[in-house]
């Protein structure tokens, strides 16, 4: 007896699957690896909250000079701490306004899968039509333009970053800083705001050794 025909069987699970892959992994764990320990870096850095908040370092400052003098010398001191305050002021009014939150989480992604860590080999098909990165980047740029100054979510970031201003230079205009003094072997480029930078460029390393890579 004859056996049947053998039927030719695909094998998808190989370069099929990797090549519809959206986000280019590599340089995507690196960035999130280097912003994680560039955020506990940066935290491990700041100055003790009882410290911030000591009453007896409290009292008026004599004119606008001497308010200036002491906000200069206390954000380099508390800088971290300050970071922190504005994020907290920002994060609790993106929580009271959750359709602004979720604009801009939106927003982030769009970024995140549609340019910064897509593949450059795949370019991007939306209803049909295929968009070069020159175009990708301008509709986001444009998309960003539109939701940050033409949108509630633009003037609630402001009044948001304007509070936790406004509170850490209270707070550095009361605080006397004669008993503040600054390490001068610190690194100037540490902080909380210098592991954008950094994740950046590691990301930028990692997708430049993996073939077929995002850009950063």
């Amino acid at each position: 007896m004859a056996n049947p025909p053998t039927l030719p069987i695909s094998d998808h699970s190989g370069g099929g699957s990797q090549s519809q892959q959206t986000v280019s992994t590599p340089a995507f764990r690196t960035f999130l690896s280097r912003l994680s320990s560039s955020i506990r870096q940066s935290l491990s850095q700041r100055r003790p909250w009882l410290e911030l908040v000591d009453r007896s370092a409290i009292s008026r400052p004599e004119s606008l000079t001497d308010a200036y003098s002491r906000i200069r010398r206390n954000i380099p001191y508390f800088k971290v701490n300050y970071v922190t305050i504005v994020s907290l002021v920002l994060a609790l009014s993106l929580l009271s306004h959750p359709f602004s939150l979720l604009v801009l989480l939106c927003l982030f992604g769009a970024w995140i899968f549609l340019y910064l860590f897509r593949p450059s080999d795949q370019p991007l098909v939306f209803l049909g039509r295929t968009f070069s990165d020159r175009e990708t980047l301008g509709v986001l740029v444009i998309l960003t333009i539109v939701v940050v100054f033409l949108t509630s979510v633009g003037s609630l970031l402001t009044s948001a970053l304007m509070i936790g201003f406004g509170i850490v230079c209270l707070h550095g205009a009361f605080r006397v800083p004669e008993d503040l003094f600054l390490d001068d072997q610190e690194p100037a480029n540490t902080g909380l705001l210098s592991f954008l930078s950094g994740a950046a460029t590691s990301a930028a390393v990692a997708a430049a050794s993996t073939p077929g890579s995002g850009r950063v």
